[in-house]
């Protein structure tokens, strides 16, 4: 670490072990995040480059978001805990994604959507979660950046999950890949294409559409996403 960051780290650290109702003014000062008065960060390193937590919205303890332009969760949205959220920001000194100006390292959540715990998010790229969505169980993965073997660098693409969406345990998303509005990841699946259409169970490795979902199901007409 150079030393023109330490004191920059130590702050950080120490704003870590405050409780909600200390730590919350200082972020807002010295970070400048933008964090509504009822939303929540527990035990947890969260850095972004910039902070949009809407009223009601929650992180949870022991989550690492480290290297990201930008981090939104809309109202009543959730990270559960031990989740690892990672990037690559732009601005860098890097030679990695320079052919890419127009990339975002960004985590966008809709209102009432809820990330479980123990997943790995990279946003190297775009993610973009619709609201009433559910990433669900426990060590998914969210791939947006990998080696382009034909150019011989690095390479990314974004990641979209829509409304209503359910994405089961385990499941690997690689970047570019799309679940449409009102449909099912199964668990353990790989994602690594963008589908359209919506009300479908996508399942296996590499996903393909397995039946159509029942449209009377009320997990897909919530009107608050928190689940009994």
């Amino acid at each position: 670490m150079r030393l023109v960051s330490l004191p920059i780290f130590l702050i950080k650290a120490f704003l870590v072990l405050l409780p909600w109702q200390v730590k919350r003014p200082f972020l807002q000062l010295f970070f400048k995040f933008e964090l509504s008065p009822s939303a929540r960060i527990g035990f947890s390193w969260v850095y972004p480059k910039r902070l949009h937590l809407k009223s009601g919205s929650t992180i949870g303890s022991l989550c690492v978001a480290v290297n990201l332009d930008f981090i939104h969760l809309g109202e009543n949205s959730s990270i559960g805990r031990g989740n690892w959220i990672t990037g690559f920001p732009l601005g860098t000194n890097s030679c990695h994604f320079a052919h890419q100006s127009n990339r975002k390292a960004e985590l966008i959540v809709g209102n009432h959507s809820a990330i479980s715990k123990n997943h790995h998010i990279d946003c190297t790229n775009s993610i973009i979660i619709g609201s009433f969505a559910t990433i669900a169980g426990y060590g998914s993965q969210f791939l947006t950046h990998s080696i382009n073997l034909d150019a011989n660098i690095q390479d990314s693409e974004p990641i979209t999950i829509g409304n209503y969406c359910f994405v089961g345990t385990a499941c690997i998303v690689m970047g570019g890949a799309s679940l449409p509005d009102c449909s099912v990841l199964g668990a353990s699946s790989l994602l690594n294409k963008q589908y359209a259409d919506d009300w479908t169970l996508y399942a296996g490795v590499p996903a393909r559409p397995i039946k159509e979902i029942d449209k009377n199901s009320l997990y897909f007409s919530r009107s608050i996403g928190f689940v009994i």
